[in-house]
């Protein structure tokens, strides 16, 4: 049954807590019991943020503080054949319908003997020691609203848990579809915890869809746990209804020489926040975050990143790459910590930024603070049109001012394209720059 409360500002969410709390299984860790807990009233403490506090100045979330939300939505009715193009081939296949694991839509077969890929809810019940000593553990709510509200209201997410020394050969696809429900906009909270133990490698790849238009609110948080020498490939794509809002966290905890890379790309959404954390905590670990963002008409999308170099001799590199037309706007906030005693820290961040429209805005902030004198540590950030003798070039050599003007534009993209492993992801987004490109059968060929 969905819970449609209409009182205003807090008071609903905090209602939907005690709700929660009165229908909690019984095996709960009694941790998880005092950490929603704890998370309710702190976010009680600072409500939602306003465009007063610094980290929130270009980001205003006032509409969905004033949205009266259904805060338990249930998976709903959705035509499976809409979401064939989305399951990838030769991948383990998960769907997740309004924050619940939609089993007969999903097929684990593929994975090697002790990997457990599953909802966060029956991961509780098969392997809740690893739960309980991972879940909320660095995801911090203490100045996070939107985390202390997913930290007291999800209902469920996925698990995935990769056993000491094993090697997951197939990308592991989840599928997170949000349906509207007409008129009556919802809010759900998916909580993703994936654990990779010493050793072991995985590939995973979430995506963030919409099977309709319409208005909710997507608020996820993802836990990533990379152990000592393991290797995690994760890729982020965020393609839901412009009517949507989009506001997520992604926190990475790096052990000894562990190896994480992701790629995050959003191209959807009307309000879309994505934080992005790592914690490079071993010695040796690398990190690398690349990021494509393409916003048109009204869109908005806010990149915060902050990377954490704990340990010494760790490597971080960020490449965030944005293209923004019409009356679009963008943030880039990224800050790259260096603690005393990370000496040999090798750190990039480079944030790039297209405008296509004299009406779009973007604002872009790299920062670094450095408390270690032995470090190797670059930032930067750009802002620009596309370059008109480029365009006079490629004209007078026969091809037509929009298809220059679209070749240019791909070949901006294209940086951060080619650096995708996975092919099928690889694929799915050059398709996607074809069909959203002017001219863009031109550009098909052309490359």
């Amino acid at each position: 049954m969905t819970t449609a409360l209409k009182t205003t500002g807090t008071d609903r969410y905090l209602a939907e807590f005690e709700a929660i709390s009165g229908s909690a299984p019984s095996a709960q860790p009694e941790r998880i019991r005092r950490l929603r807990q704890e998370a309710i009233d702190r976010f009680e403490e600072l409500g939602f943020p306003t465009v007063r506090q610094e980290e929130w100045r270009f980001t205003n979330v006032a509409p969905i503080a004033r949205t009266s939300y259904s805060l338990n939505p249930q998976a709903n009715g959705f035509d499976p054949d809409g979401l064939a193009r989305y399951r990838y081939p030769d991948c383990v296949q998960l769907v997740v319908n309004n924050g619940h694991l939609v089993t007969s839509m999903s097929d684990l077969s593929g994975l090697p003997a002790g990997v457990t890929v599953c909802s966060l809810s029956e991961a509780l019940s098969r392997l809740p020691e690893v739960v309980d000593t991972h879940l909320g553990r660095y995801a911090k709510f203490g100045d996070h609203p939107f985390v202390a509200l997913n930290t007291a209201l999800h209902r469920d997410g996925v698990f995935v848990h990769v056993p000491k020394g094993v090697v997951v050969e197939l990308p592991i696809n989840i599928v997170l579809t949000g349906t509207p429900f007409g008129d009556d906009p919802h809010a759900f909270f998916p909580r993703n915890l994936f654990v990779a133990e010493e050793n072991s490698q995985v590939t995973v790849v979430e995506q963030f869809i919409s099977t309709a238009e319409g208005s909710y609110l997507t608020s996820p948080v993802t836990e990533i746990v990379v152990e000592d020498n393991a290797v995690v490939d994760h890729y982020k794509l965020q393609r839901e209804s412009v009517e949507a809002a989009h506001l997520a966290t992604f926190q990475i905890h790096l052990g000894r020489s562990a190896n994480f890379s992701s790629h995050s790309i959003s191209w959807g959404g009307g309000l879309v926040r994505n934080d992005v954390n790592a914690v490079l905590d071993g010695e040796g670990s690398v990190a690398t975050l690349n990021g494509l963002y393409m916003v048109e008409g009204s869109q908005l999308i806010d990149n915060h990143m902050r990377v954490d170099h704990v340990a010494a001799h760790c490597d971080s590199h960020e490449l965030y790459k944005g293209i923004l037309d019409e009356r679009s706007r963008s943030v880039f906030n990224g800050r790259i910590y260096v603690h005393k005693g990370a000496q040999k820290t090798d750190a990039k961040q480079t944030n790039r930024n297209l405008l296509l429209s004299h009406d779009a805005l973007c604002n872009s902030n790299p920062q670094l603070e450095i408390f270690a004198d032995d470090v190797k540590c670059t930032h930067g950030s750009t802002i620009g049109q596309l370059d008109e003798l480029a365009i006079f070039y490629l004209r007078s050599r026969g091809i037509g001012e929009e298809a220059a003007r679209s070749l240019l534009t791909y070949a901006f993209a294209a940086d951060v394209v080619e650096r995708i492993k996975v092919t099928q992801v690889r694929n799915d987004l050059e398709e996607f720059l074809f069909r959203r490109l002017p001219k863009g059968d031109i550009v098909r060929q052309a490359v």
